[in-house]
């Protein structure tokens, strides 16, 4: 019989691996649960409004948390080395979040970004030692990160395809930590989780986790102008695309992602540009700091179910999440110049919205 050894060099690989899975999983033992915010909002009585705030993550956003498992996804299936360049296709925040992992473990890693990219979030990704490649269109970014991982021997995470698979639904994740927080509140389970979709893993892994744990809270997904998502959930059909790009960065999409599983959500809303960008600013009024537009999102479709809860005379609480911060985006949804020449009609949304909660 012939016993195969490893070599040296393969054992100082697997070490690494141990080493680079350790650091991450202290690097998330380690962190503080983000903090939920509640938000008092006199003119829907009988509902109480919570916000995740993810923003507080160390590298800015709700993808602090994807980032990670997509590492650990990728360490643990042995695909990343020591050494191995990583590629990932991303709307900026998942890039970011990318970047600031692939430092601590020093590895290479180019990120696939559309030009109209938040500069901040180009600038961000820079500073951690990583690089942009842009391309004009958000459905270019699949192929050309491909690419470039076969061209480099690469390592594409591809979070559109791996963050439902990546992400433990089954707990130690965001929406466990939404409910031990609200259980230490003294709070019920609540009404609604509302979450937007990008690739679509949160909401999946959100919606998993309530069957899972035998919820009856339900799962409303919002989505913007231009991002196929709600029209595919309503049809059926997966195969559907969009022939412009959303203008809600880190959200919606021109075709419908593999980590999108529309099972196990219980319902959708469709935002309009317009009125996140009004309900960004008003809950950036209401909070005392900026948030992100994806979060004006959120909040609108909070709004709209909480409306539709006492329409119906129900009271109860509802929980959305803050994506990132709103300092990422003061090129555009917080210039004034910016928002005139693209969404006029937004302010009078903030205003409207102002003038019902700002009391």
């Amino acid at each position: 019989m012939t016993f195969i050894y490893p070599s040296s060099e393969s054992r100082q690989q697997r070490q690494w691996v141990l080493n680079a899975i350790a650091m991450l999983e202290q690097e998330e033992q380690s962190a503080s649960a983000t903090p939920l915010r509640k938000l008092s909002l006199p003119s829907l009585p009988g509902i109480t409004l919570y916000l995740k705030d993810e923003s507080t993550h160390p590298s800015g956003s709700l993808k602090h948390r994807l980032a990670r498992s997509l590492l650990l996804y990728g360490l643990c299936n042995g695909h990343i080395l020591p050494g191995t360049p990583l590629v990932e296709a991303s709307s900026g925040s998942t890039a970011v979040s990318v970047a600031f992992f692939a430092r601590q473990l020093q590895l290479p890693f180019t990120a696939v970004m559309t030009r109209s990219t938040a500069a901040a979030k180009i600038q961000a990704i820079q500073d951690l030692g990583g690089h942009c490649h842009l391309v004009e269109h958000a459905h270019q970014v699949y192929d050309v990160a491909q690419q470039i991982a076969d061209q480099q021997n690469s390592y594409y995470l591809d979070q559109f395809t791996n963050a439902e698979r990546a992400t433990n639904w089954r707990g130690n994740n965001l929406p466990e930590e939404i409910f031990q927080q609200l259980n230490d509140l003294g709070e019920p389970h609540p009404d609604y989780l509302v979450m937007s979709a990008g690739t679509g893993g949160t909401a999946t892994t959100m919606g998993r986790y309530l069957r899972y744990h035998g919820m009856t809270t339900q799962l409303c997904v919002a989505d913007p102008e231009n991002s196929v998502f709600y029209d595919s959930y309503i049809s059926g059909n997966r195969n559907l695309t969009a022939l412009y790009s959303s203008r809600i960065e880190g959200i919606g999409r021109p075709k419908v992602e593999p980590s999108f599983i529309s099972g196990v959500i219980d319902r959708m809303v469709k935002v309009t540009d317009v009125n996140s960008i009004g309900a960004m600013k008003t809950l950036s009024d209401l909070l005392g700091s900026k948030v992100g537009a994806s979060t004006g999102t959120n909040f609108y479709a909070c709004l709209l179910l909480a409306k539709d809860m006492i329409d119906t005379g129900q009271k109860g609480v509802i929980v959305s999440v803050i994506c990132d911060h709103g300092n990422r985006y003061l090129d555009s949804y917080y210039s004034q110049k910016w928002v005139l020449e693209y969404f006029p009609e937004a302010e009078t949304v903030h205003q409207l919205l102002n003038e019902k909660f700002m009391n």
